[in-house]
């Protein structure tokens, strides 16, 4: 019999080195687990089962056992066994199993400190290691997107902490039941409450980190709410309000809700900015601006992001007011109003961009002048040509002196097909499939995105590009396999290659044309890029395209970059009316 009454049978009957070696082993395993949490799917399932199996062992060394700790144990060891046998799991499966069995242990194990005859620190320590368990658990069961984090920073770090604990237990057990032992000192009992109080400061900072990542993202507000009658007409102010977040002194801006029109035709309603000169007597002519990508979910914004127009790329605000131009932004469908957002599909962000310059001169405030010009980069380099392609057709009142498209994803499947081999590109390729599967009924996630990807790459199209959950979570998708790639079929070809292809700006603008890109971006890649310029030129559209070597995507439109003023040349030559010769010019920059 043990010397405190409580151990008997096997358990009892193995020798205290076999002890320190499961403990020793749940200690390496652990560690491995939680320094490399994105590790291929496939390995992750048996660390993960090997760790459960350990995680059952230690249960049954606990002192006070009980039959629901025994059942518990025995429950840890057949999770272990299943997933071991069941390697190809998805990883919320994995993290579910995880998850509730943290969450039941530590209910269990605090429950304990309250049977027996036990020392105060020996239930201090049972009640905290049982609260850190209940956290972790909790964390990985409301923190789906983050999975493979979720695995090895809790499961990992938890197990790390059992299997120490059996260690010390081991040892501190042995010093105390030598023959020359007197009374343990505080220092020592208390070792162990020093443990369990470090888990705890552990799991409160594992759960402060997860606020901060699912609280970082902002809202709509109350304003971007459509308001019961919605006037059919496209291009009419519901409302404004007067917006200074961000803005220069010399400005003055409104943020504006207004009618517009849907990819089906249907009316819709959009939100946008305002942006005008303070001083001087009006009539400014319109840089009318669709932003690049800030994401797919109905805060991301650029009226509610907290960067404003630096979100989507618009970095020369400054300059712009300087010249004497009012800027007209809109947000697009979906990205404060209530979506979802056609993300790269063309027809729905043209009319936006439109009906943004028609509802702005209904602001009396801003007294915006006749002529625009349009300004776009990356997506609303798209949207941009999409504007120009789709203004005489569907905004003839609206004065169109030009497009000015800035690295445009105008070749879809080219683009696409290429993100996944781009750090970061799985991002977008997380927003085109949430709007393309939700645009078009022929376009799936069971069909394009790999099965053990699609929960995280739902998840992904919930964060805004700036915000902070999005970097766990690129980092939780690309260690889903030995393979980051996220579609399952080639998304060129089938009904997406399909959708991809109808959205690819079409050879219908009319008014001059500048298309700049950076020689060296690896988003847009310039070989598509100049296949599309190419095919445009082809039936009859003319461009100015202008390539600049050595920059990237986001380098092409910074301050310093060497497109700034020569755009900012080109537009007032615009607002001027100065005649183009017609046809295609390329040049190197």
């Amino acid at each position: 019999m043990a010397q405190d009454g409580t151990r008997r049978g096997f358990v009892e009957r193995l020798p205290a080195w076999s002890r320190v070696v499961i403990g020793v082993v749940a200690v390496v395993v652990g560690a491995v687990i939680a320094i490399r949490p994105t590790t291929s799917l496939g390995v992750l399932a048996l660390l993960i089962g090997a760790g459960l199996v350990l995680a059952g062992v230690l249960a049954l060394f606990e002192r006070h056992r009980t039959v629901v700790r025994v059942a518990l144990a025995a429950a840890w060891v057949a999770a272990g066994v299943f997933v071991l046998l069941w390697p190809g799991l998805t990883v919320r499966m994995v993290i579910l199993v995880v998850g509730a069995g943290l969450v039941v242990n530590g209910v269990v194990g605090a429950a304990s400190a309250f049977r027996g005859e036990q020392t105060l620190d020996a239930r201090a320590a049972a009640v905290l290691l049982g609260v850190a368990g209940v956290v972790f658990g909790v964390l990985a069961l409301t923190w789906p997107d983050i999975t493979l984090l979720v695995v090895g920073l809790v499961f990992g770090a938890w197990l790390v902490i059992t299997g120490a604990r059996e260690v010390l237990r081991v040892v501190r057990g042995s010093r105390d039941n030598a023959p020359d032992a007197g009374r343990p000192p505080l220092w020592r009992r208390w070792l162990r409450t020093l443990g369990a109080v470090a888990a705890v400061l552990l799991a409160v900072v594992a759960g402060l980190v997860s606020a901060g990542i699912r609280g970082g993202s902002p809202v709509a507000d109350e304003f971007y709410a459509a308001p019961r009658d919605v006037p059919a007409e496209p291009g009419r102010l519901i409302r404004a309000e007067v917006f200074e977040r961000g803005m220069p002194d010399d400005a003055r801006a409104w943020r504006i809700l207004y009618t517009t029109t849907d990819l089906e035709g249907d009316p819709a309603v959009a939100s946008g900015l305002v942006i005008v000169p303070r001083d001087g007597s009006g009539d400014w002519p319109v840089i009318d601006w669709t932003h690049g990508t800030t994401g797919f979910d109905r805060g991301c914004a650029p009226s509610i992001l907290p960067a404003v127009l630096e979100s989507g790329a618009f970095l020369i605000l400054d300059e712009v007011i300087d010249h004497g131009w009012a800027i007209v932004a809109t947000d697009y469908l979906g990205l404060g109003t209530e979506g979802p957002h056609p993300y790269l599909i063309g027809l729905p962000s043209g009319r936006a961009a439109l009906d943004a310059v028609r509802a702005a001169r209904e602001l009396d405030d801003a007294r915006l002048g006749d002529r625009t010009v349009v300004w776009g980069h990356s997506q609303g380099g798209g949207a941009a040509l999409w504007t120009g392609a789709i203004a005489d057709a569907y905004a003839p009142d609206v004065e169109l002196a030009g497009v000015a498209a800035l690295a445009p994803a105008a070749n879809l499947p080219g683009m696409v097909e290429n993100l996944t081999s781009v750090t970061g590109g799985s991002i977008f390729a997380s927003f085109v499939a949430a709007a393309y599967s939700a645009a078009y009924p022929d376009v799936t996630y069971r069909e394009y995105i790999r099965p053990g990807a699609e929960v995280i790459v739902r998840q992904l199209a919930t964060r805004c590009l700036a915000a902070p959950g999005i970097v766990p979570s690129l980092v939780d998708l690309l260690g889903t396999s030995q393979d980051p790639r996220i579609f399952a079929t080639d998304p060129s070809e089938g009904p997406l290659g399909q959708r991809l292809r109808e959205n690819i700006p079409p050879a219908t603008t009319t008014v001059p044309v500048l298309l700049a890109q950076g020689a060296s971006d690896g988003i847009i890649v310039p070989a598509a890029q100049d296949e599309f310029v190419a095919s445009v030129c082809a039936a009859g559209m003319s461009v100015d395209y202008r390539r600049f070597a050595g920059l990237d995507h986001m380098p092409l439109v910074e301050p310093d970059s060497r497109l700034i003023p020569q755009l900012l040349q080109w537009t007032e030559h615009r607002f001027a009316g100065m005649p183009v010769e017609p046809g295609c010019v390329t040049t190197d920059h």
